[in-house]
């Protein structure tokens, strides 16, 4: 049976990565963006559909709900990244303010603002997964923060979610290679370095993400909640 599938920031990357996957099992799947064009190319190629929206804005989501179905079975929030790396590069403390603020938007409001909106279109059975990171567990400023944030509020959300058997997890991963986040200002030597922190000795990928959001998804996991599946190659481990 086909499900609907909500993708946020799903143009590039590795929320591309999850429309294609899901498009590609039969699912009608819906793919936010803030830019027109990558998620129009997408759904050209996928037949999923692509709606303009900036999540960290309630009057685009009210707008966005207009455009979905009265039913979604899974939720996935992509949208986000690391903001500061496009900063004007000021040290004065407002501009230190208004970046830290723009990634508690980007990253833990948007979801937050996200799940709020469509939490009565949640299918009974149905998932929530966000995209978290590995900067949750290790720094990166107020980016790290964001995604600790995420994980941290995702704990409550699973325990309201849970009446309705709608589970909700995040997928954090670490390196992944073949995206967008780091608007191509990853030196060679940086990019070894991160490689070299894995156990598997090679950078994620796209799909390897994917995989886990499917999972999670799926109903073989339908009595996992509020939980947090590293996606790294053991750069950051857990017992």
């Amino acid at each position: 049976m086909a499900r609907t599938i909500l993708v946020t920031g799903g143009g590039t990357g590795i929320g591309g990565a999850v429309a294609r996957h899901f498009a590609a099992q039969g699912d009608e799947v819906f793919v936010t963006g803030r830019r027109p064009g990558p998620i129009e190319e997408l759904a050209a190629g996928t037949g999923a559909n692509a709606l303009v929206c900036d999540h960290t804005r309630p009057d685009h989501l009210l707008r966005l709900l207009d455009a979905l179905p009265e039913r979604i079975d899974v939720l996935v929030n992509n949208a986000g990244g690391n903001v500061l790396f496009d900063a004007d590069g000021k040290a004065d403390l407002a501009s230190y303010a208004r970046d830290f603020r723009a990634n508690l938007e980007a990253n833990l409001i948007s979801a937050a603002l996200t799940t709020r909106a469509v939490a009565d279109r949640l299918a009974e059975g149905g998932a929530v997964v966000h995209i978290g990171s590995i900067a949750a567990d290790q720094g990166a400023g107020s980016y790290g923060a964001a995604k600790a944030g995420l994980a941290t509020w995702n704990i409550s959300l699973a325990g309201e979610l849970g009446a309705r058997s709608v589970t909700a997890n995040v997928v954090a991963p670490g390196y992944i290679a073949d995206t967008e986040f780091f608007r191509d200002k990853l030196t060679g030597e940086r990019r070894g370095q991160l490689v070299a922190a894995t156990a598997t000795g090679r950078p994620g990928t796209p799909d390897d993400v994917v995989g886990a959001v499917a999972f999670l998804a799926s109903p073989a996991a339908r009595h996992i909640t509020g939980q947090v599946l590293h996606v790294n190659g053991g750069a950051h481990t857990t017992r």
